[in-house]
């Protein structure tokens, strides 16, 4: 069976292609809020084609921008109406108790992350997702319940806002720099922001930890998302790198729903 996975973010989407339990395939696109249901599924038709994989038997979706769900929504209904279809929100089984202020206001991405971390690596987890809008902060206690988090500017809007607000600063490469130490604008940026975000990640993980009043040897800190790689090799806390997470959390919505 072919369950077509698709993970909406603010910047970019995720699509992969499960067989079993096992990713087969997976592609990144924009999320481009023009695009319509027809385009869409042209767009995930054309990658399942392309793969030459099974026909799709399933869907699972979690999306974060209500404009495209609109139209991913008419997709589902109008292609994929003969196929069991998991779209995370209210009334979906995930399985996480929430345990926040207005749980209905968490984002379904991050139900997702935590569902994945608390079934691969049990709790307690820590699941930092670095994607270009944000930098997100997921807390899963011993029981595996979702008890908040907490969201920082992402790497993507911050080298955006500093090369449109400095009068003789430009946009860069996120890379690694020669030294944290900058010779040039260029890698005084990139070690800014290299560093800097990696530095955010310890520190707040370390915040976090001794909020969740858990022993730092027993959490399982899980880092996630597009920007992740050039920054986690810098980050002194993270345990475990899961590119993937979120994909593997829709298809674990997958099976509790059908």
């Amino acid at each position: 069976m072919t369950l077509l996975a698709l993970d909406v973010g603010n910047s970019q989407t995720v699509i992969g292609a499960f067989e079993g339990e096992a990713l087969v395939r997976h592609w990144t696109v924009s999320s481009d809020v023009r695009r319509t249901a027809d385009e869409w599924f042209l767009l995930a038709r054309g990658f399942v084609r392309s793969a030459e994989l099974a026909a799709v038997e399933a869907v699972a979706m979690c999306c974060t921008v209500p404009a495209i769900q609109v139209e991913l929504r008419d997709m589902l209904e109008r292609y994929f109406s003969d196929v069991p279809v998991s779209v995370v929100g209210p009334g979906v089984k995930t399985g996480v108790p929430i345990h926040t202020d207005n749980p209905r206001e968490v984002g379904a991405d991050r139900i997702v992350n935590a569902l994945a971390a608390a079934a691969l690596y049990g709790g307690p987890a820590i699941v930092v997702d670095m994607n270009g809008t944000a930098t997100i902060f997921d807390v899963v206690d011993e029981q595996g319940r979702y008890v908040g988090g907490a969201i920082s500017p992402g790497v993507e809007v911050s080298l955006e806002a500093l090369a449109r607000r400095g009068a003789q600063l430009r946009s860069v490469e996120l890379a690694e720099p020669r030294s944290v130490i900058g010779k040039n604008t260029v890698e005084a940026i990139q070690s800014g922001a290299v560093f800097g975000f990696a530095g955010l990640v310890d520190g707040m993980v370390d915040h976090l930890i001794e909020a969740l009043g858990a022993d730092p040897d027993h959490v399982t800190v899980v880092v996630t998302g597009t920007y992740a790689d050039v920054v986690v090799d810098h980050c002194a806390t993270v345990t475990t790198r899961d590119p993937w997470l979120t994909l593997t959390g829709l298809r674990l919505v997958h099976e509790r729903n059908h």
